[in-house]
């Protein structure tokens, strides 16, 4: 028996790999095909963005009840920057929340990114605080994070 040529024998490798790549090819291309046939292409860039956030509610004195001093401070913790215009900050309660510009940096430079920070007041108690993102190419929007006043 022949070792060296048994070893260097390789007629059947050629077609065997060839076979496998046009199928792998085919494959991938129906896949992207349909995708966007389907309109599926342009829901995949569309979903929300993954950011942590931590709420700190702060007690203006009276107990914590909505008065003008009821502070929340809301601060990016981490995850990804996201454009401070599809960013918005609601509460459910019967005060509408007040913008306090001299304890906020969020979008100093258009994009929020860790550490940023918003600050409101009058935040009722057990008011669920939302930090709300609106996709800029549908309008549709997606609550990324929230939390609740303490009682």
């Amino acid at each position: 028996m022949n070792f060296n040529q048994l070893l260097t024998d390789d007629r059947a490798v050629s077609p065997v790999i060839g076979v496998i790549l046009m199928v792998a090819i085919t494959v991938i291309l129906a896949a992207v095909i349909g995708t966007f046939v389907l309109g599926l292409g342009d829901q995949v860039s569309d979903s929300a963005p993954q950011a942590s956030f931590s709420f700190d509610f702060a007690d203006g004195g009276d107990g914590f009840g909505g008065n003008a001093n009821d502070v929340v401070n809301i601060t990016h913790e981490g995850g990804e920057t996201i454009e401070n215009s599809t960013l918005s900050v609601s509460g459910d309660g019967t005060n509408s929340l007040s913008y306090v510009a001299n304890d906020s940096n969020w979008g100093d430079d258009d994009v929020v990114s860790a550490g940023d920070r918003i600050s409101f007041e009058k935040v009722n108690s057990g008011e669920t605080i939302r930090v709300v993102w609106t996709n800029p190419n549908g309008g549709s929007t997606n609550t990324i994070a929230r939390a609740t006043a303490p009682q």
